[in-house]
Parts: C-alpha cells; sequence; structure tokens
C-alpha cells in the first residue's frame, strides 16, 4: 500500500487533538496517507471521527492504538507532592493518577467492526491473535519500534509494516518498556541508524519517523530503505490540524529547544523546554499513564510554561501552510533531490 502512494509522505497519528478528519482528508488528497490517533478519546468519539474521515475522502487511511502496558508499580506519591505547588500557581486540581488501558479492547474491536484498512500499535504489540482477526478483516498491520529487538518481535506476531521511530521524533517514544533511567527508556538511534539497523535485522517494509520536515529528509530515508516517510511536527502548524494555540505560537516562535522527559505524562516524549519540565523532569516516575491523568488538568489550562508541547528536535523548519500544500511541496523537494543527485553523478 505505501509502496504506491503518489508522494511517499505520511500524517502521524498525533493524540491529544492534532489529529483530526480534516487533516488525514487533505494528506490523502494531495497524495499520501493520514492516521487518525486512537488515544484520548471515547470509543464514540473515535467512531465519529472515522466515519467524518469517510466522508472527506474515499482513500484508504489508517488508525492508530496505544498498547496498554502493565501497571506500575513505582510509587508517585513524591511526584504527586512535587507537582501539587505548581497546579495551585495555574488554579488547577490534579487529577486522579489512575492506570487505565484506554479502552484498548474496544477500540480494537471498533476498527475490526469498520475495516479501517491499516491499523497502527504503538508502546508495544498487541496480541498475535488479534492481528490475524484484523487481517482476515482486510486490515494491514503496522507496529512502531525503535530497537532492532523490538522490530523482530513486531516480526514474531505478524506486523506487515514496520514504523521505525528515531529519537528525534516528536511526542511519546514507542518503545515496549521503558526502563525508567535513561531519558529516552532506553537505548536511543538516530532516525536513519534506526532504519539500517532494522533493516538489516528483518524483511519487513520500513516506514521512517523522527525529524523529517522535507523533501530532503524523504529522499534520505527513501535511500537508507524506508517505503515512506511520517511526518507529524511537519503538519502541526497545519490550519486542519486541531493543535492547541499555545502550542502554535510556541512552535512558531522557534526558539525553545527540545528534550526528551517523563514530566507530564510519566513515559518518555520529546518537546519543547518549558519551566514543568525543567522542574519536574528529573523526579518524574516511570508511571504511565497514571503521570498523564495526574497532569492532564494543569497541562489543560493553557500556560506555556505548564503545557506538554511535543515537537520533534527540527520543528523550527516546519510551516503553517494547509496540509496539501505541505504533501505537495515536499513531494516537489523530494523530485528536485532525486534530479539533483542523479545529475551530481552523471557528471562524475
Amino acid at each position: 500500500m505505501f509502496h504506491t502512494l503518489a508522494v511517499p509522505v505520511i500524517a502521524a497519528p498525533m493524540a491529544g487533538g492534532p489529529s483530526t478528519p480534516e487533516l488525514v482528508a487533505a494528506v490523502n488528497e494531495a497524495g499520501g496517507f493520514g492516521f487518525l490517533a486512537a488515544g484520548y478519546v471515547t470509543v464514540e468519539q473515535l467512531a465519529e471521527k472515522i466515519t467524518r474521515t469517510s466522508e472527506l475522502t474515499a482513500k484508504p487511511f489508517g488508525v492508530n492504538l496505544f498498547v496498554p502496558g502493565t501497571r506500575p508499580t513505582s510509587d508517585i506519591s513524591s511526584y504527586v507532592r512535587r507537582v501539587t505547588a505548581c497546579a495551585e500557581k495555574v488554579g488547577a486540581a490534579l487529577g486522579d493518577p489512575r492506570w487505565d488501558d484506554d479502552n484498548y479492547a474496544a477500540k480494537l474491536e471498533l476498527v475490526l467492526a469498520l475495516r479501517v484498512p491499516v491499523v497502527s500499535f504503538t508502546f508495544g504489540l498487541p496480541d498475535a491473535d488479534d492481528v490475524q482477526r484484523l487481517k482476515a478483516a482486510g486490515s494491514t498491520i503496522v507496529v512502531t519500534v525503535t530497537t532492532p529487538s523490538e522490530a523482530r518481535q513486531a516480526r514474531q506476531i505478524g506486523a506487515d509494516v514496520l514504523c521505525v521511530q528515531g529519537s528525534d521524533a516528536g511526542g511519546h517514544r514507542g518503545t515496549f518498556a521503558d526502563d525508567g533511567i535513561s531519558p529516552g527508556g532506553g537505548e536511543l538511534y538516530g532516525t536513519l541508524a534506526a532504519i539500517r539497523l532494522v533493516k538489516s535485522t528483518v524483511d519487513l517494509p520500513v516506514i521512517a519517523t523522527g525529524g523529517l520536515v522535507s523533501g530532503a529528509d524523504v529522499a534520505a530515508v527513501l535511500a537508507a530503505g524506508a517505503v515512506a516517510a511520517q511526518l507529524g511536527t511537519a503538519f502541526l502548524g497545519c490550519p486542519e490540524a486541531g493543535t492547541n494555540a499555545t502550542q502554535r505560537e510556541a512552535l512558531a516562535e522557534g526558539a525553545r529547544r527540545t528534550a526528551l522527559t517523563r514530566a507530564f505524562s510519566g513515559r518518555p516524549a520529546r518537546g519543547l523546554v518549558n519551566r514543568f519540565l525543567i522542574e519536574h523532569g528529573p523526579h518524574a516516575p516511570a508511571a504511565y499513564p497514571n503521570v498523564h491523568h495526574l497532569t492532564r488538568p494543569v497541562r489543560a489550562t493553557g500556560e506555556v510554561e505548564v503545557m506538554s508541547l511535543w515537537a520533534g528536535t527540527t520543528y523550527p523548519l516546519a510551516t503553517a501552510e494547509p496540509a496539501g500544500a505541505i504533501v505537495r511541496r515536499i513531494g516537489s523537494e523530494l523530485t528536485e533531490t532525486i534530479k539533483s543527485l542523479a545529475q551530481r553523478f552523471q557528471r562524475g
């Protein structure tokens, strides 16, 4: 499926608001491929999004599910005490630091019933039997991986395609298990290195993601063996995206550095550095989604210094163009990059 895209660009699933039916449809109609994010929405809301997307585009699209992990064993009481003062300053009450599975089973049944063309999984592996059920319904299965070891595990449960996430990516790391110690939850590989290592390990089609915003970036990952490039941050400024206004402003300013942190959710994620990240990041426990629920009311205040401003390392290069224009521009840049390289080596 991804081999035949007119433009080998995929709009990443971005949970929490940015991914919308309008964004997916615009990317699809411009020759790319779009994903809806199932994370943090109810089953009913997800069904509405899928229906709306189907109304906006007749082309296939995907849905991404968060695979639930085990209940964290970390004692987060000290972290609750740390962030209490921050919550009081912005006039928010802390949320209940509970564990849940994001209604995973019900969402899985929904994408099965609606025969969603592509179903992707992040944060872990779906059950092999569920993979076979989805395949029987006509779905292509994509699993997000960050290491060669995860790639081997994904192949064993029947994944059709791997989405290889490099450490430059914005938002949550797709690692299967968080070591609770290192900033990224485990060993970090740049996007190109991750592709090459995974390609040397398993013989499956690979989608590349992490810090990709231009046609030259897409050319680089295609040359490394990917069949397409998945972009998230590049689409955050689009009018079709549901990105929060405060985050849009921070991205447009382009003045902040990025860092990996567990401060907002209890799972490693890359975002723009602000006061909350600096003050609480070093103390945040590996406890997802408990910390996510704890800090959610604080983040919802819209205060730039306490929000989770997810973004990849190359975010200053992203634009606020319509999504279709971005896809078409990247397609043109990709063509020009390939032509330029061909001409250079023909002369040699």
